[in-house]
Order: C-alpha cells, then sequence, then structure tokens
C-alpha cells in the first residue's frame, strides 16, 4: 500500500513539538497518557488503511448521486460510520457522560487527519455527525441529548448542519425558513437548504439536522434566528416516521464526489416538525461552536489531502527516471543513465514546498487543537488567554491550509509532468478535491474580514499581544542554538512588520472607514498567516535541534535534521513574501473600491 500519512512527523509534532501530555496533568483527560494515545492512533491508522484508503478512487469514479428520491453513496461509507463509532472516533473529544472518550481535541484532530489523508470523502460525513451531537450536548435539554445523540455518537444515525439557502448564500441575515409554535411545544418548520454535506444517504439509519430558522415574527436579521433539530424521521411511538424532510437532488461536483452535497425541502406538506435548542433568538451565537469547530476541520481536511499528495509525488519521483544531472560546467553527459527526477534541483524545489506547507500548516492546527484543550482546562487569566488564541487562529488554522496546501499539491502534481493530468494517477484527484476547501465554512475572504475586522482588534488587541508573546517565547528558545539564531531573528522582524502594518490600516478603522481598512483583509491574511507558520517553523526546528544535541533517538537524526532544513527552506521561498506584502498593504493607493463599476467591466 502506498503511503499516505507519515506517523513519525506526526507524533513528533504531538510530542516534541506541542507536548501533547501537558495535558494529562488535568482532570479532565488524567485517564490518558502517551500508551494510550498512541495505540488510539494506531488502531485509526489500521481502520484507515483497510477501510478508507482502498475505496478512495472508486468514491471519485462512482460519485454520489440522487436517484428515485434517494442520495446513493458508496457503500463503504455506512460500514465506515457504524466502525467509527465503535472506535470511539465520531464522540473522541466529548465528554464521558455524553458518551464520548474525553480524548484531548488535539489527538482526535489527529486521528480525523489520518482518517483524511486515507480517503477524504468519508470523515466529512463522521465530523458533521460529531458537531451536530456536540451542539445538542452543549445547548439541547435532556430529552433532545437522550433522543439523539447516542445514535449519532454510535454512527447509525448522521448528522448535518443547515444554514445557506438559494437566495441568502453565505449572508445569513438574509434566511428565510420559519418556524411555526405548535401547541406542544414543537415547531413546525418550513424552508429550504441548499448545500448541505453530507445530507442524506441510504446506510444511515436517520439524519438529525441542525436547521438555523426565524420564528415567525421574530426580529429581522441575525438576531433573529433561533437553531432547531429537525430529523429526517421524528421519534414517535416507540420508532421513527417520515418527518417530511425531503431530498429534492444533490450537486454534482468537481472534487470530493463521494461525500455527498445535498439540497433538502423542509414542511413542504406542513409535517415537518423541529425542537428548539436553547433559547430562542441565539441560533447564530451556538451554531458558531460547530461552525468553528469545522473551521478548524476544514483547514486539517486540506493538510491531510496536501499530506497524501506529498507522499504519492515523492514516491513517483523517486521511481521516475528522466534526463540526466547538469554538471557544473553547463554540460550533460547522454551516455549516463537517466537520473531520477528527485535529483533535479526544480523537483526538490516542489518536494521542499510541498513538505514545508503541509508540515507547518498540520503544526498550526495542532496549535490551535492544543489552545482549545487548554481554554476548556484553564481558568482565570489563563482560560482568556487561551480563548483569545484559538479565537485568533481559528480563521488562519482554516485559511493558510485551504488556500496553500493547494498550492502544494498544484506542485505535487507538477512533479508528475504530463502523468500529473492524467486520471491513472492520483494527483488530479487530490487537486480537484481540495480546491472546496476555501470555499466551506466561509470563503477565504470572510476569513479574512474576521481575522481583521475581528479578531485582531477584540479586546483593543489583546489577542494579538497574547499570541506575540507565545511568539517571542519560541524565539528565545531557537536563541539558544547558533544554528537557529538567524531564523529567530528573521521571525522577530516580520513580526514586528504586522504590527507596523496595524499602525498604518488601524486609523481608518478608527476614523469609520471600514471598507477601505478591509478592502485588502485577505492580503493581511496571506501575510498574519505566512508569519503564524514561521513560527510553527522555528518550533519544530529547535525540537529537532534540541534532540540532535542531546542525542534523542526516537527518531532518526535525518529525520531531525531535515525539520531544520526545512525550516531555512520556508523561511527562504516563504516568509520572505511577508515583505512585498506589507509593501502592498501600507501603499496609500486603493483601487478596488469603485464607484464607477465599468472600469471593472
Amino acid at each position: 500500500m502506498a503511503e499516505y500519512v507519515n506517523m513519525d512527523t506526526l507524533r513528533f509534532q504531538l510530542y516534541q513539538v506541542h507536548d501533547m501530555p501537558q495535558l494529562f496533568q488535568y482532570a479532565r483527560y488524567a485517564e490518558y497518557d502517551k500508551d494510550a494515545i498512541d495505540l488510539y492512533l494506531d488502531s485509526v491508522k489500521d481502520f484507515s488503511d483497510q477501510d478508507l484508503y482502498p475505496s478512495f478512487r472508486e468514491m471519485d469514479e462512482s460519485p454520489a448521486h440522487f436517484k428515485d428520491g434517494k442520495i446513493i453513496v458508496h457503500p463503504k461509507i455506512g460500514e465506515a460510520m457504524k466502525k467509527a463509532g465503535e472506535l470511539g472516533v465520531i464522540g473522541g473529544p466529548y465528554d464521558m457522560e455524553a458518551g464520548g472518550m474525553q480524548l484531548p481535541g488535539i489527538a482526535s484532530h489527529a486521528a480525523y487527519y489520518i482518517m483524511e489523508a486515507a480517503n477524504n470523502n468519508v470523515p466529512g460525513y463522521m465530523g458533521l455527525t460529531a458537531g451536530a451531537a456536540h451542539l445538542i450536548i452543549a445547548f439541547g435539554n435532556e430529552w433532545l441529548k437522550e433522543t439523539f445523540v447516542p445514535n449519532m455518537l454510535g454512527g447509525q444515525w448522521g448528522g448535518t448542519m443547515c444554514l445557506t439557502e438559494p437566495q441568502a448564500g453565505s449572508s445569513l441575515t438574509d434566511i428565510t425558513t420559519t418556524a411555526y409554535p405548535q401547541e406542544d411545544g414543537t415547531y413546525q418548520i418550513k424552508g429550504q437548504k441548499i448545500f448541505i454535506s453530507g445530507g442524506d444517504h441510504e446506510h444511515n439509519d436517520n439524519f438529525v439536522h441542525l436547521v438555523l430558522a426565524r420564528i415567525k415574527g421574530a426580529p429581522a436579521g441575525t438576531k433573529g434566528i433561533s437553531l432547531f433539530v429537525v430529523p429526517k424521521k421524528r421519534p414517535e411511538g416507540g420508532g421513527l416516521v417520515p418527518n417530511d424532510v425531503v431530498t429534492a437532488g444533490d450537486y454534482q461536483k468537481m472534487g470530493q464526489r463521494g461525500y455527498c452535497t445535498t439540497h433538502l425541502v423542509f414542511g413542504e406538506n406542513e409535517g415537518a416538525k423541529g425542537w428548539l435548542v436553547g433559547e430562542p433568538h441565539k441560533g447564530l451565537k451556538y451554531m458558531f461552536q460547530m461552525m468553528n469547530e469545522a473551521r478548524i476541520a476544514v483547514g486539517r481536511g486540506a493538510v491531510s489531502i496536501a499530506a497524501a499528495a506529498y507522499h504519492a509525488s515523492l514516491q513517483y519521483a523517486q521511481e521516475r527516471p528522466q534526463g540526466r544531472r547538469l554538471k557544473n560546467d553547463g554540460t550533460k553527459d547522454v551516455s549516463e543513465e537517466q537520473t531520477l527526477i528527485i535529483n533535479h534541483p526544480d523537483v526538490r524545489r516542489m518536494l521542499l514546498l510541498q513538505k514545508a506547507i503541509y508540515e507547518g500548516a498540520l503544526s498550526l492546527v495542532n496549535q490551535t487543537a492544543l489552545y482549545h484543550d487548554l481554554e476548556m482546562v484553564s481558568e482565570g487569566a489563563d482560560h482568556e488567554k487561551y480563548y483569545l488564541l484559538l479565537e485568533l487562529l481559528t480563521p488562519i488554522a482554516k485559511t493558510y491550509p485551504s488556500e496553500k496546501c493547494r498550492e502544494a499539491v498544484d506542485n505535487g502534481l507538477q512533479v508528475l509532468g504530463g502523468y500529473g493530468f492524467c486520471t491513472d494517477f492520483v494527483l488530479q484527484q487530490y487537486f480537484r478535491d481540495i480546491r472546496i476547501m476555501a470555499i466551506y465554512e466561509g470563503t477565504t475572504g470572510i476569513q479574512s474580514q474576521d481575522l481583521l475586522g475581528r479578531k485582531v482588534t477584540m479586546q483593543k488587541g489583546k489577542a494579538l499581544e497574547y499570541l506575540a508573546a507565545e511568539v517571542q517565547k519560541d524565539i528565545e528558545a531557537a536563541l539558544t542554538y547558533d544554528e537557529l539564531k538567524p531564523y529567530a531573528g528573521m521571525l522577530g522582524q516580520k513580526l514586528q512588520l504586522v504590527q507596523k502594518v496595524l499602525g498604518q490600516l488601524m486609523p481608518y478603522a478608527m476614523k469609520g472607514q471600514y471598507e477601505r481598512y478591509l478592502s485588502d483583509a485577505t492580503l493581511f491574511m496571506q501575510m498574519m498567516s505566512t508569519v503564524a507558520v514561521g513560527w510553527q517553523w522555528l518550533k519544530m526546528a529547535t525540537a529537532a535541534k534540541q534532540a540532535l544535541v542531546t542525542g534523542d533517538q526516537t527518531y532518526t537524526a535525518a529525520f531531525y535534521e531535515s525539520k531544520v532544513h526545512t525550516l531555512k527552506f520556508f523561511y527562504k521561498y516563504e516568509l520572505a513574501k511577508v515583505d512585498s506584502l506589507s509593501q502592498i498593504l501600507m501603499d496609500e493607493v486603493v483601487l478596488t473600491i469603485l464607484e464607477e463599476k465599468e472600469l471593472i467591466c
């Protein structure tokens, strides 16, 4: 079987870079230790080898589709859901009292990373089911928890999040799905939802939809939105009966073709019953828990695809002979045998770029997950710190992988040359699969405006202050190694440059010129996220250097040296781009705010 994930790199990050064992001192995670986590990840890897990876290409070749009023998906999806339930994957990070395993979130993300690298079509069904169940656990009443959560965590029932509507798109202010109060305390739901991932198929007994809707008479805007549990089949008389939730069709996609995307119609025959979650008009607030979890998951999914694509292109480069190496005098000896393409410098550059992006992005996702774990178990000032760091990093952890890992996969395809464009090889599938990640759960533009417009400014910039302190701590650790001193200095300079850019942009916000302030938010995201991943590479190189100096033999010396080498590559080829981005951001000429629309026609 081809390699699709490097378990040594994953474990190196979990244990030596991010020190996951620090979590075991807290009561919430006290039942776990390194051996238990390793055993869990090994079982997930075995599951991925046996049940996910072998059907990956089949799901692309025989995509999910709508037929005779049903969504037809690959039969492995039903089997995988139930096995994931048995393994505890779906309920991994949730409370034991709710049926979960109370795993550290960073370990749960690691498990999903392995599965998504094996087959990125399947874990989405599990992840959305887990997120929907968690939302019910967090905000639902006891009846909702007892009725829906056990079958969801067990993999028998699926779960979804239903936000988008045909006329509204990403603008949730404009949703029109309506909830009509009934005498028995339930609500009649009427409306349509589109782009519902994992919305229906024949291999789960039921689907529990988390639906945003307005109670009739509710105020306009997002403040009038409530959240409802609206199952495909509702519990009644000790069994399940149809709940007037109709699958109207599906969307045929360029990638992730085994992961269905549906159009759902609620209450066409006035029979869709829903149950209010929490209090009226707080639906969007509740849903943000699931949305933020999903945003980090999307970033993780992009990393997973890029990891698998890297290993596929690396294998090809190590096996494909083509051309001869160029000598220092500029000549080639045509009498020599062809060399493997991995020996050509430009191919090495593309492979190193893939490695630098995907491993850096993986570390960023792990860092974000760790902050979430620490936020859950800390109190007082520490709780505020980890909450703000999580808020700041979430849009970055979603966006950097979604954008840059696509570039990484593109380079992987290029390594294969013409074969990369052919369906005989898997790179073209990875390239198609990853494209959706920059659109899922809020586009890059939306995430960028969230970062610059909300997260950077929250509590008068306190989140950014906390992040700068975290980075500075790792800079100081790196300064203890002569080889890393130049890179520690470079990262400090780029962090100062971010502050300089903000110093020039903030006056626009203070003067109420918000459109101008946010007009290049996407470029700020590029700059900020590049610095964030530069920080992660410094952490990884410091951990590797420490292992080399102390003679740590957990991994080979070559493994550790490769981390230091890739740090140098990232700083030369990627971190250097921060300078040009800062120049654009500080340029006072504005070209995208136009009154005369003809100028862009």
